[in-house]
């Protein structure tokens, strides 16, 4: 009896750890929480103002990761002191950075733009990888790429080719720009990380970069323009610090760790195809014939970037 109830308590853990070693599965994550956020972020722009968004994000995903992290922090926070300047730099540009442009982006461009800009971001990831450490892609992760990234290009053109030349850029995808080169160093400089439990990680950069957004938010709360306590921002904060946050953060950095930062990177291009997804499943939106090609191209570029070669 006392065997049967210590064997019922394991299957969820094992459950967990499972798919912790499930890098395939992982990276779906961070694409369809990511597409959410981007939606969210332009749904809101105007109303909720940007730095107080990404505030109150990483405030918030701080306090609710902070539980769940702390029997792993007593153990692992010498050894991020000691790294200080690593996880500083971490932070910076994962989390103090990078969502506080998109935010800032969307307040002056549409969501398509936000969705093609992040298209380039693989590619960014690569060549970060390159300046950083050297380090090269493969002739096999050099295809997926491409054909992962034309994929994106059929979705977020809707086929038309046209669409892609008669883009308007504007401060906004400048901001977006700025965004993606500061995430594609993160991604390539994870490989820098303390070895620490991933919920250890994820809790100090979440309440880094918030210390670090603090004075910008107070400045933009005197001079601009104060956060609203409103259905909506409560809603999108609480979107955001769980999902865009917490969930899609934890399954990125572990895939990076899996897979390494050049394949990572292409869970971007999953961005664009969840979007299409929750549009028809939410907005009753139709599908099309390049929705099917887009998806279907993402799908061979991951596999080919994903597949191990055959064994000699």
């Amino acid at each position: 009896m006392q065997k049967r109830q210590e064997g019922a308590a394991t299957p969820p853990l094992t459950r967990l750890r499972a798919l912790a070693d499930a890098p395939y599965l992982l990276m779906l994550l961070p694409g369809l929480f990511w597409a959410g956020n981007s939606i969210v972020a332009r749904s809101i722009a105007g109303d909720v103002p940007p730095i107080g968004l990404a505030f109150w994000r990483w405030t918030a995903a701080a306090i609710l990761v902070a539980p769940l992290a702390w029997p792993h922090l007593r153990r692992d926070m010498p050894l991020m002191l000691k790294s200080w300047p690593r996880m500083l730099l971490l932070a910076t540009l994962g989390i103090a950075i990078f969502n506080t442009l998109l935010y800032l982006g969307a307040q002056s461009t549409t969501a398509l733009n936000l969705v093609m800009l992040q298209t380039i971001m693989p590619i960014m990831v690569v060549v970060a990888s390159f300046l950083i450490f050297g380090e090269t892609v493969t002739g096999r992760q050099a295809a997926g790429i491409a054909a992962s990234l034309a994929g994106a290009l059929v979705l977020v053109s809707h086929g038309d080719p046209a669409v892609l030349t008669h883009l308007d850029f504007n401060r906004g995808d400048l901001w977006m720009l700025a965004a993606i080169v500061s995430y594609a160093a993160y991604t390539a400089l994870l490989r820098l990380r303390p070895a620490v439990h991933g919920l250890s990680f994820a809790f100090a950069t979440f309440a880094i970069g918030a210390v670090l957004l603090l004075p910008v938010y107070i400045g933009e709360t005197l001079l601009a323009k104060p956060m609203p306590v409103t259905a909506t921002s409560v809603l999108a904060i609480a979107y955001v610090a769980l999902f865009a946050s917490i969930l899609a953060y934890l399954a990125y950095n572990r895939v990076v760790e899996l897979l390494g930062a050049n394949t990572a990177g292409l869970t971007v291009h999953l961005v664009p195809v969840f979007g299409v997804i929750l549009a028809v499943l939410l907005l009753g939106e139709t599908l099309h014939v390049h929705h099917g090609l887009g998806i279907a191209l993402i799908a061979a570029g991951l596999w080919l970037a994903t597949r191990k070669p055959a064994s000699a």
